[in-house]
């Protein structure tokens, strides 16, 4: 199934990072977050992508440039410049890399791609988040619902950590657990046609103008993902999901 990752937003809240990389290239352990969510897909065999490029996209291009060049060993002839790749093993992966304006709307990114992705479903998340989702299961709950779109709903952790009690004594410091209430968008979606029906122009924002008006037109399903899901939109964000990958136990790690 093809896959549709929005990647060309400017990711202000990480200036840090995104003032010389747009954030999907922002590190977790020594590749970008979107080469995690990418993984993440291809586990459950879907290598098929299509990432909507903006602000600093030929960050991108070049990444995958390198990816594809630089894999395995190599022999340069430095006499005449020829270069030989050997052993060269890589991921599965198509990856269409497509311009879809600097100032264009979540929405508006996706429609720029119509001519890719329309006539079959297909998935689409954003380039910033990771999740252990089951995307087969995500796939199984859209086709029995039949909507027009079916979201992964998350609970988002908590923006600081817990204290666990017993009477006035501390027995626990719990760092950023999973709220017990409260459910949002997190990505990971999976979208019929249809979809392009309600995105007009660049600055059509997908979740307004898309979303909602199918919420109330009741043809958005919401998968209930119980399990681990973190979007890095803050600095904190990236060293806590760095912390989690170097610990050799990330929830989405799959080899």
């Amino acid at each position: 199934m093809k896959v549709a990752i929005l990647a060309g937003g400017f990711g202000t809240r990480l200036a840090e990072e995104t003032d010389i990389k747009p954030k999907p290239m922002v590190e977790i352990g020594d590749q970008p977050i979107l080469w995690h969510i990418l993984q993440h897909f291809s586990h459950f065999e879907h290598n098929d992508f299509y990432i909507a490029l903006g602000y600093k996209g030929e960050y991108i291009k070049r990444y995958f440039l390198d990816y594809c060049a630089l894999r395995g060993n190599m022999t340069v002839t430095l006499g005449d410049g020829r270069v030989s790749m050997h052993e060269r093993a890589v991921e599965p992966w198509t990856v269409h890399l497509i311009e879809t304006g600097h100032q264009s709307m979540t929405g508006g990114r996706l429609r720029r791609m119509q001519p890719h992705l329309e006539g079959e479903t297909f998935m689409l998340t954003y380039g910033d988040g990771v999740s252990n989702v089951d995307l087969n299961k995500l796939l199984e709950f859209h086709r029995r619902h039949g909507k027009i779109a079916t979201v992964t709903a998350v609970r988002p952790p908590a923006r600081f950590g817990r204290l666990d009690f017993d009477g006035d004594l501390v027995t626990a410091f719990v760092e950023k657990p999973q709220l017990g209430e409260g459910w949002i968008n997190g990505g990971f979606m999976v979208l019929e046609p249809e979809i392009f029906n309600y995105l007009d122009d660049d600055s059509s924002v997908l979740e307004t103008d898309a979303l909602e008006r199918l919420a109330l037109e009741r043809q958005v399903a919401a998968y209930k993902h119980e399990d681990f899901w973190q979007c890095m939109d803050t600095l904190r964000d990236k060293k806590y999901l760095e912390k989690v990958w170097l610990s050799g136990d990330a929830p989405w790690r799959h080899s």
